[in-house]
């Protein structure tokens, strides 16, 4: 019986030898378990190895994902995901996202150079245009809202020339923030400086002309080494005569909103003298604005945590009103006496100006976003309201039935504290996500009419700020637009 089951089991060996599947998969099995060994001990796997790749960073859908590996589609073998950065060249899958972002970066940039004739919109161009408007097609109002649309879609990067007493700092300090005025001639900058520290200065538009755009930085010797949290222009002597700075406080510091004079750095209007600094203490201010409206004139706000201060320059009162949220965002309406309020819950309210800090019934309006509310812009009838949030959303309220009528799609935003620029005659939307891509919207519709990359690699730290005018320069300049980032400023003009 012994005997007979050990030729069974011999004969059985003998058979399979002989069955060619059988040696086919044993060698297979063999092949892949040398490669599974070889991709361990040299830390990439070759061509020859087991259904090629790739996960979903790699762009190729063909792919199988391994676990722990990232398949290069140039090189078309898996490499090993290493974790942290304790190795002098780490492959990790956030330098693996920065390596394919700044590939689509130069790649965009490439295209914007050669492509000089953009279409924001399929089947209109200048001459379709012209052609619907001679046809009756188009009123003046859709015609001259295209018009614009079409402009914007072929603008084109230039550099601009900045003058200055220092020379050798505009090579060091970097552009954190530009803010223009009403008439659009002077450019409030915030740099940082190399040693630490911030440092203030005017940038005068007038000789922003082409074909040579050359501009003046008129600088102050006026530092800080605490954060800008918020800045605008303000009203108190005639238009834009001063700058309102919240600052963070720091150590033993406290935080504090300053009014700067403009004239401190240039004269722009007849009799100007240099002012004096006016400090208001105010800590862990997040936001502020500046009242145009003449029932709250002189005032400023400064939104706090859970709080809102209404402070008045001349007389020093001020209003205090309780919030359940820190107010990151705020504007003071023209014609109603309402400020608006934007809160890190995603609460968006308007305070009545003409009820006291004790009454009751002071918020007239309330709206509700997702995320934190970064940027809130009221329109010129004060019947709508635009706002974005940290979640990448754009939304155009109705402020008469409280509900969202329009919605802008393609901002990129997580955490960070984003501005939001409204223009309603020339029809547009413009907000530069935390991609560092500059997008611009149509108004009417949320039709995304154009993506522009950053001159400069993709960073958290150089996320350009812009400033759009359909005035560049003072009443007599042309529509364009100005982008600040790392030293450099360039300006995108109608042609």
């Amino acid at each position: 019986m012994h005997k007979n089951s050990w030729q069974n089991r011999r004969h059985g060996r003998r058979s399979n030898q002989q069955n060619p599947r059988f040696r086919q998969q044993g060698s297979d099995e063999r092949g892949n378990s040398v490669t599974r060994q070889s991709s361990r001990d040299s830390g990439h796997v070759g061509d020859d190895e087991a259904p090629s790749t790739s996960s979903g960073t790699a762009g190729s859908s063909s792919v199988p994902d391994l676990p722990g590996y990232y398949f290069d589609p140039e090189k078309k073998r898996y490499f090993r995901l290493l974790p942290g950065h304790n190795n002098c060249n780490p492959l990790t899958k956030e330098g693996i996202r920065q390596k394919e972002m700044e590939s689509k970066r130069l790649q965009l940039l490439e295209e914007e150079d050669k492509q000089k004739k953009k279409i924001a919109r399929m089947g209109f161009n200048a001459s379709s245009l012209l052609q619907k408007s001679k046809l009756g097609f188009l009123n003046v109002t859709s015609y001259c809202r295209l018009a614009h649309e079409l402009r914007v879609s072929c603008m084109q990067r230039k550099k601009v020339q900045i003058q200055s007493s220092d020379p050798s700092a505009l090579a060091s300090d970097r552009f954190n923030l530009i803010l223009a005025d009403t008439n659009s001639d002077r450019l409030f900058t915030v740099n940082d400086v190399k040693v630490g520290g911030s440092k203030y200065g005017v940038i005068s538009l007038r000789g922003l002309k082409a074909p040579s755009l050359k501009v003046h930085m008129h600088e102050n010797l006026y530092f800080t080494n605490r954060k800008v949290n918020s800045v605008c222009w303000a009203s108190l002597n005639h238009l834009d005569s001063h700058i309102l700075l919240c600052l963070m406080g720091i150590a033993e510091t406290p935080g504090c909103a300053t009014l700067l004079p403009a004239s401190l750095f240039v004269s722009s209007h007849p009799g100007d003298r240099p002012g004096m600094l006016c400090s208001f203490r105010i800590p862990g201010a997040w936001s502020c604005a500046w009242s145009l409206n003449i029932q709250a004139n002189n005032c400023f706000s400064t939104g706090l945590s859970r709080r809102v201060l209404v402070t008045n320059v001349v007389t020093g009162h001020r209003q205090s009103f309780g919030t359940s949220s820190d107010v990151l965002a705020q504007q003071f309406a023209l014609m109603a006496p309402l400020l608006f309020n934007g809160c890190r819950s995603g609460e968006i309210f308007a305070i009545d100006l003409r009820c006291r800090n004790q009454g009751k019934g002071w918020k007239a309006t309330r709206l509700f976003h997702d995320s934190a509310v970064t940027s809130v812009q009221i329109l010129q009838e004060e019947q709508n309201l635009m706002a974005s949030d940290m979640a990448g959303t754009i939304k155009l309220w109705d402020l008469r039935t409280t509900k969202c009528i329009r919605q802008y799609e393609g901002h990129v935003n997580e955490y960070a504290y984003l501005p939001l620029h409204v223009h309603e005659g020339e029809g547009i939307v413009v907000a530069v996500g935390q991609d560092c891509y500059t997008r611009i919207w149509s108004f009417h519709d949320a039709c995304l009419l154009r993506t522009i990359p950053s001159p400069h690699p993709a960073s958290k730290a150089d996320i350009p700020s812009v400033a759009f005018s359909s005035r560049l320069g003072g009443f007599r300049g042309a529509p364009g637009l100005l982008m600040a980032v790392q030293q450099d400023l360039y300006c995108f003009s109608y042609t």
